[in-house]
């Protein structure tokens, strides 16, 4: 493990069916006035809606609601909430949904007692928080972005075409608690599952390709691809599984609550780009990733050929005996390539809404990050979106 670095993760979590009697335990701990924020409408059709106003009203709650947050919450949503939050004197934000209510919870309760614009504080300057920040809590029900255990938060500026996250260095932007039933996202779409699986693997591939030294992260992080695999071929087959959607759900968690991070640089180039086609095209994020991921890696393949070898050796399973690093890359991001179409991913931008024409403006949206085998240029960003269509 190389350089130093300190871990703090304050999230506490609770899994399992029987998750939900434990908020219970969590909202005496917090003030009367509750921000209940969810997205559009699931909740109400699936019972978790109804499940959660009883216990808030037991705990004898002042409850207020921002309902309607879409999977890529926009800055005119944020302003909408932080005027619901600011007249209910929130205490306390609980966030029903997946990664983006829990997002967007988080950017509103950094900006609640805030006077400066957050977008300007938080997306362009991506500044700390200066104010109180109101404390959040998590019901999960979608897995993908491990929001659920962590500091991020990602909003679209639709006007800007910019969807920017930035990830808070203040432990008290994570949530305070986090409930984890896996029966919960048995009722998202097929698409929205295969989609979260694919964030939970992008999650961990940037983190593992950078760096060329043995350490414990990498590891941890080709054991939760191995893992990822084999539960999403299972869930594929059979969304109704328990252990195969308990397992991405645990897999999804640990996979972006920093810990796998620790003690190496990351590369999130394939985020920002995801994120650029994703603020022009408003597309489901994880398909994104899923878009722009095999040209941006079998580009960088040849800066990381170790990395790539041995991702092709332990997450794969390649015999790598008579073979260069070159031939074990390649073979290994070929399985990739195979795993992601039985699965059902959107493999190019174009099946997204991207055009030619957007292209050009796609690569200004794109931040260009240094924790990766290469630093990009503009032209070749470009060149790895011409790929992708």
């Amino acid at each position: 493990m190389l350089g130093n670095f300190s871990y703090c993760n304050p999230t506490k979590l609770y899994f399992g069916e029987d998750s939900l009697e434990y908020l219970n335990t969590e909202l005496p701990k917090y003030g009367d006035n509750v921000l209940l924020v969810y997205g559009g409408g699931s909740i109400k059709k699936n019972g978790i809606y109804d499940a959660v106003i009883d216990i808030l009203k037991k705990n004898n709650k002042n409850v207020a609601e921002v309902s309607g947050v879409m999977p890529n919450p926009t800055l005119e949503k944020l302003y909408e909430g932080l005027e619901i939050a600011r007249a209910h004197n929130t205490d306390f934000i609980l966030a029903v949904g997946g990664g983006s209510v829990c997002d967007y919870s988080k950017a509103v309760s950094v900006s609640i007692h805030c006077d400066e614009d957050p977008w300007e504080k938080y997306y362009i300057k991506f500044e700390e928080p200066t104010c109180e920040i109101v404390p959040v809590g998590c019901i999960l029900t979608m897995v993908g972005t491990g929001s659920e255990m962590n500091a991020g938060s990602v909003i679209t500026n639709r006007s800007a075409k910019l969807k920017i996250g930035h990830v808070f260095a203040d432990e008290a932007v994570m949530p305070r608690f986090s409930i984890l039933n896996p029966r919960y996202t048995m009722t998202l779409p097929k698409y929205q599952m295969v989609a979260g699986i694919y964030d939970i693997f992008n999650h961990i591939c940037e983190q593992y390709f950078s760096g060329d030294d043995d350490n414990t992260s990498d590891y941890i992080s080709e054991g939760l691809m191995r893992s990822l695999l084999v539960s999403s071929r299972k869930a594929v087959k059979n969304p109704n599984d328990y252990e195969a959607r308990s397992n991405i759900m645990w897999t999804a968690t640990w996979a972006l609550n920093t810990l796998v991070a620790k003690g190496k640089s990351t590369d999130w180039m394939v985020h920002m780009l995801g994120q650029a086609v994703g603020a022009y095209t408003d597309a489901t994020h994880g398909m994104t990733l899923a878009a722009v991921s095999l040209p941006y890696y079998r580009y960088i393949s040849q800066y990381g050929l170790k990395k790539f070898a041995r991702f092709a050796q332990n997450v794969w399973g390649i015999n790598p005996q008579g073979k260069s690093d070159e031939e074990l890359s390649q073979e290994g991001l070929d399985k990739m390539e195979a795993w992601m179409r039985e699965i059902g991913l959107v493999m190019n931008i174009t099946d997204l809404g991207a055009t030619e024409d957007m292209i050009e403006g796609i690569a200004d949206a794109t931040l260009i990050l240094d924790g990766g085998y290469k630093v990009f240029t503009r032209d070749e960003v470009v060149d790895i979106l011409k790929k992708s269509m």
